[in-house]
């Protein structure tokens, strides 16, 4: 087995001679390889994604994972002759998900290092040791989560959303339009917490601060009289996206220091990451806070940096790498158009009247 790095996000599979024995075009009578169906199953209720890296015939190799009712569990296949690292990119740009979180399973020494040489951050793994894939640390979440068992389900949303946005002719914000969305924002239960996590351990290009936050440490923040933790969920007509955003709020004095927000990399494409930021400066506004931010700059969230700046917010001071930033909540964006913001009724008496609902 080689090199392991924390956080699997894919396993991509190879076939021949690792998900099944045997090769499909020398005329093999192909035979899943034993334990197999139990470790994509299982990875797959981790919410672990799996995709396929394998040169062969894509119909005749396609027609056997149907066989053997494995095609559902694969998103974004790549079934045809070209070098696997190509095909790990190809999967890789259509989930958006960083190639430092997939590992890649196959046979052949030749072909792991050919991934190795090509995409160094991907962990590689010997077919031969298919038995212990779900024991590497990477492969295990500390949490099962809801939101872990619809992963699969999710991005299949995503790839259908895509595909209709690739075939849409209006403007992007026409299209939007057309997704039906609404979000929900809302103080976090005890029930979100494991999600919570999760976000912070997941989450690294939509991080303000790059930190996690353990289930432990999220608790104590719930119930602190000083701290506000916001949870955001979204869906549209494609289906439920689950809880895609999480905020946490210090608050004292006159003064709320935003000290994390996140966002699902999954839903960036549909103009929504904003919408969180936009909600918490309302509900300063109408408070007469002032309301500052941490952002501490990693090699992957400068976005969130450029977020913040897009609604206004500017620097006031820097230590090392983190940045401290204030908003003088003169001018707040406005929603978005194209989404509906839905407050449950445990919160509504907390949150301002012009927060409540878009028009």
């Amino acid at each position: 087995m080689a090199s392991e790095r924390s956080g699997i996000k894919c396993v991509v599979w190879d076939l021949d001679e690792t998900l099944w024995r045997g090769t499909l075009l020398e005329g093999d009578a192909v035979t899943l390889t034993p334990g197999v169906t139990e470790v994509i199953r299982e990875l797959d209720d981790r919410g672990i994604l799996q995709s396929i890296a394998s040169k062969n015939d894509h119909d005749t190799a396609w027609e056997r994972l149907v066989a053997f009712g494995l095609d559902r569990y694969f998103l974004h296949p790549q079934i045809g002759w070209t070098d696997k690292s190509a095909s790990i990119r190809a999967i890789a740009g259509a989930l958006g998900i960083g190639l430092d979180t997939f590992a890649f399973v196959d046979d052949q020494a030749f072909e792991r290092d050919e991934v190795r040489d090509a995409l160094p951050e991907v962990t590689t793994v010997d077919a031969a040791h298919i038995d212990a894939l779900l024991a590497m640390p990477s492969m295990q979440p500390r949490f099962v989560t809801h939101e872990s068992r619809l992963r699969r389900e999710m991005y299949r949303a995503d790839l259908r959303r895509k595909q209709s946005a690739d075939e849409f002719t209006g403007t992007r914000e026409e299209f939007l339009a057309t997704l039906g969305m609404e979000m929900t924002i809302r103080k976090a239960t005890e029930a979100d917490l494991r999600r919570a996590e999760e976000l912070t351990i997941r989450t690294n290009q939509l991080n303000t601060t790059g930190r996690t936050y353990s289930y432990e440490k999220l608790r104590e923040l719930l119930h602190s009289p000083d701290h506000l933790l916001l949870v955001a969920q979204l869906e549209d007509r494609y289906g439920p996206s689950g809880t895609i955003g999480l905020a946490l709020i210090e608050r004292d004095a006159g003064v709320w220091l935003l000290k994390l927000l996140i966002m699902s990399c999954r839903v960036l494409s549909r103009g929504v990451g904003g919408v969180v930021l936009t909600y918490i400066l309302q509900r300063a506004q109408a408070s007469s806070a002032r309301l500052q931010a941490q952002f501490v700059e990693t090699d992957r969230n400068r976005m969130m940096y450029l977020t913040y700046k897009f609604h206004g917010f500017r620097e006031v001071a820097q230590q090392d790498n983190e940045i401290l930033l204030e908003h003088d909540l003169k001018t707040v964006r406005p929603f978005p158009r194209f989404v509906r913001l839905s407050l449950p009724e445990a919160s509504a008496a907390a949150a301002p009247a012009p927060a409540a609902t878009l028009s």
